[in-house]
């Protein structure tokens, strides 16, 4: 039999100093939190299914809720982590804050790949699923044009798909901290260089990537801040049940990763990270040559200032290439993760985005 000795802490407690004593409780919450609270909730926003393909699901979200904008706007995700942190929790998700506002919100989820999803490239992704995407978004919602956000690497792929689509009706397309110049990655440059980083053998022996390796690589950029970091602001806060439904919510995505398709990674390293074709108008997806200056839709990029995964200057890069004769740069006192998570997103990221886009789709 185990002696459970907590009620007999607990009074030992009381006779310590006011000061131990919330030390104590903080340790106290932190095990907690780390041991024995529930998962939270994420992705909350009523939603509806309206299209699959293969593991990707596009959504609607808030269906039932009257549309004052007559633009739909579809949302692009990265290959790397889930979707959800678009629609992180209720009063801190950028889908519910722009749906409340009277916008018709769609997601492209691409699911969670497995082995057999191992020859899936860049080029099934851009030419495949996304112009199906808006071609049912468009059909859904009854309207004329469309509106289409990319977050991060989903930013690359869609300004690379409105690149190769000139003819689809695209009025707004809206970027955040999505890179476009790769000849500057600071760390990365020395890791990912090809006398180094054997790219193939890499590809070709795991199949698909683990997101643990891609969750690695990032966190190295910042290695006290990353792994030590969270931590020791939990710690710090831990009697701060707010604070505490934030770190749990934003630890939750940041270790739900997913696989990274094998062909796709190795098109998005050699050449993406290693050669840096998109931004010099060298690539080639399934025989089309990408030309960003192609692109002619009104243009919204957001860059985060302390961004250490698409620096500003990687983001930036884009609107010197594009034909766009509205096209906006904003920079936010934010981080990659930040920008679209937290206080400042709510008071600063999501009206930005929401006023642009509303003025815009007029």
């Amino acid at each position: 039999m185990i002696y459970d000795r907590t009620k007999e802490m607990e009074a030992w407690v009381d006779l310590i100093p006011e000061e131990m004593q919330k030390n104590y409780n903080r340790f106290k919450r932190v095990s907690e939190v780390l041991t024995k609270d529930p998962e939270p909730q994420v992705g909350q926003t009523p939603k509806e299914v309206i299209w699959t393909k293969n593991k990707a699901k596009l959504y609607r979200y808030q269906p039932a809720k009257a549309k004052t904008n007559k633009v739909p706007l579809l949302m692009v995700y990265a290959l790397i982590n889930k979707p959800y942190v678009l629609d992180l929790t209720p009063g801190k998700s950028l889908i519910e804050y722009l749906t409340d506002q009277g916008h018709d919100v769609y997601l492209l989820d691409w699911g969670t790949p497995g082995y057999e999803d191992r020859h899936m490239k860049l080029d099934d992704y851009v030419l495949d699923y996304i112009p199906r995407a808006v071609q049912k978004v468009l059909r859904t919602s009854g309207a004329d044009e469309i509106s289409v956000l990319g977050y991060c690497m989903g930013g690359t792929m869609t300004s690379i798909f409105a690149a190769l689509h000139p003819e689809l009706p695209i009025r707004n397309l809206i970027f955040l901290t999505s890179p476009f110049d790769f000849a500057d990655l600071g760390l990365y440059t020395n890791w990912l260089d090809e006398r180094y980083f054997n790219l193939d053998k890499m590809v070709d022996t795991l199949g698909i990537v683990p997101p643990e390796t891609i969750d690695f690589g990032n966190k190295l950029l910042k290695p006290i801040a990353n792994y030590v970091g969270p931590f020791v602001s939990l710690a710090d806060h831990a009697d701060n049940e707010e604070f505490i439904k934030g770190w749990t919510l934003l630890q939750k995505w940041v270790h739900d990763g997913i696989p990274f398709p094998g062909e796709a990674y190795r098109q998005w390293i050699g050449e993406f990270y290693q050669k840096n074709k998109l931004i010099n108008d060298e690539l080639v997806i399934r025989g089309h040559h990408v030309r960003l200056g192609s692109i002619k839709a009104n243009i919204l990029n957001i860059a985060a200032q302390h961004d250490h995964i698409a620096t500003p200057k990687q983001v930036e890069a884009l609107m010197d290439k594009v034909s766009s004769r509205d096209k906006t740069y904003h920079v936010m006192p934010a981080g990659h993760v930040s920008l679209l998570v937290g206080g400042g997103a709510v008071k600063r990221t999501y009206p930005t985005i929401e006023n642009w886009l509303t003025e815009h789709s007029k």
